[in-house]
């Protein structure tokens, strides 16, 4: 059994009282140190040099690949280059209709315009008018929202309106505004309901672009993002470069484990077999990297306050991440459904991308009631609403969860 132990700085009892822990796996929580991303952020900063913005940005991959941060680590360079930076998380609330949209766009947008810009009084537009009773007013939501209220058109006529409207009251020392979203994946279109906030969103970016305004569109997500993009208006695809993160590699996933314990100062270090089990078991995944440190420390910490011998049972620390992280999402499948998933577990290219054939004919070889096609493509669609995987625009399937395989192994071996 895999024995986590640690190399002794200072065997100073008091000292490790006081430590506290460095990682901090969750959310779109910021890593203490962000490794092997900076290939990723020279992308984007090379996006900002754009003279007309012609190309958006997409990051996407599996979840705890680090989207959201890497997200947060763009937005202080986008305002170091004299970009505007608005956005939050898109909530399934916030595109239920256009209307919902239009409101969540503005009221980011006012977040960033209330803060310095005036408004001239009799500058400001014919059809509204403001409460203020001096001169200069700030471009609020309050007035925003009543240009918007004041615009003739759709949704989207009255969007693009508001939106050139703050950027020509900005000052001429800034280089743009960029809008960026995180979880966009939750965006969707609502034909029965005749609503198209992805669409809006499409159109709006697209429309303000052309008039060369620079405006830019930045969208976090899974990677049925980017489908869903094209699907509701096929030219998304020329509106994107899409920056896909993946693992990190061998050197990255150690500058992480690493870092932050000498950056922080620790009591205590890693020794090069800890250093290279964490690697190892975390697959290159920055959550898991940040699960697995944190974990093992926190075991550390009590037992050298105990006086005892400071080592942890990686089984132990893996029964905890399946508890954690990957138990909520196995409640959600119905045994004939586990039964699916642990065949597809068994696939040489289960980490990977896989088709439905792939999967009925490794079926045959391992069931008694095997599934037929038709069958794999039902479920599989369940399984894609309920999260565990989902497909990309060339009919191939794949986990949405990273280490999925792994933990379906454990629980049926």
């Amino acid at each position: 059994m895999l024995n986590l132990a640690c190399f002794l700085i200072q065997e100073i009892i008091v000292t490790v009282k006081l430590f506290e822990n460095p990682f901090r796996p969750g959310a779109g929580h910021r890593p203490p140190y962000l490794a092997g991303r900076a290939a990723e952020l020279g992308k984007m900063k090379k996006h900002l040099e754009q003279r007309i913005v012609s190309q958006n940005i997409i990051l996407t991959g599996l979840r705890g690949v680090g989207k959201t941060v890497l997200l947060e680590a763009f937005k202080p360079v986008a305002i170091d280059e004299g970009w505007l930076w608005a956005g939050s998380d898109m909530s399934e609330s916030a595109s239920v209709t256009e209307e919902t949209l239009a409101t969540r766009i503005m009221t980011d947008l006012a977040v960033v315009t209330s803060s310095f810009v005036a408004v001239e009084k009799r500058n400001l537009p014919v059809g509204f008018t403001s409460s203020e009773k001096t001169g200069q007013i700030p471009l609020s939501f309050g007035i925003l929202k009543s240009l918007y209220d004041a615009t003739p058109g759709l949704v989207s006529d009255k969007l693009k309106t508001v939106v050139e409207y703050a950027w020509k009251s900005l000052p001429d020392s800034f280089s743009g505004l960029v809008f960026a979203y995180d979880e966009a994946q939750n965006m969707g279109d609502h034909a029965e309901k005749g609503q198209y906030p992805l669409s809006l969103l499409l159109e709006l970016f697209q429309s303000l672009q052309r008039k060369e305004i620079p405006v830019m569109l930045v969208l976090t997500g899974l990677p049925t993002l980017f489908p869903k993009l094209v699907e509701a208006r096929t030219y998304a695809e020329r509106m994107f470069h899409v920056i896909l993160l993946g693992r990190l590699d061998e050197e990255a996933s150690r500058e992480a484990i690493i870092r932050p314990v000498e950056d922080a100062n620790c009591p205590v270090k890693f020794s090069g077999e800890t250093v290279s089990a964490i690697s190892r078991l975390s697959a290159g995944y920055p959550y898991f990297i940040q699960f697995f440190c944190r974990e093992v420390y926190d075991v550390w910490i009590a037992k050298m306050r105990l006086g005892e011998n400071p080592t942890v049972q990686g089984q132990d620390i893996l029964f905890k991440l399946d508890t954690d992280f990957f138990q909520g999402s196995w409640a959600k499948a119905t045994n004939r459904q586990r039964e699916l998933l642990h065949v597809i577990a068994h696939l040489e290219n289960a980490d990977g991308e896989f088709t439905v054939q792939e999967i009925a004919n490794l079926a045959k070889e391992r069931l008694a009631k095997p599934f037929s096609t038709s069958h794999i493509n039902q479920m599989m669609t369940a399984l894609s609403l309920q999260g565990l995987v989902f497909r990309n625009r060339f009919g191939k399937y794949s986990f949405a969860v990273p280490l999925l395989s792994q933990f379906i192994k454990r629980q049926l071996a």
